[in-house]
């Protein structure tokens, strides 16, 4: 996505972040997704999820399950987060 422009961006991305990080034995990649749409949800970075929310799902984790986390951590990070998490979720399970 951004090669040419931010190289050393994409190299961290894909080496250490999903080369390193992600391989983890700790936790399984379905579980590192949840963690990781719970963060981007709380954070307020819904333009990220798009990408995340598919990955959740590649990795096993089901619509409903996502939707459901979504709805819980509308307690926890606020109703304005989580509205706009579930608006991207609407996008990316609607079109998948």
């Amino acid at each position: 996505m951004f090669g040419d422009f931010a190289p050393g961006l994409v190299h961290f991305t894909d080496d250490a972040l999903f080369g390193d990080a992600w391989q983890r034995p700790q936790l399984s990649a379905r579980d590192r997704s949840l963690v990781t749409v719970a963060a981007l949800t709380t954070g307020g970075n819904a333009e990220q999820l798009t990408f995340h929310l598919q990955y959740a799902k590649d990795n096993g984790v089901t619509e409903e399950e996502l939707i459901e986390a979504i709805t819980h951590l509308a307690f926890y990070a606020g109703w304005p987060k989580a509205f706009s998490a579930m608006a991207v979720a609407e996008q990316v399970f609607r079109t998948s």
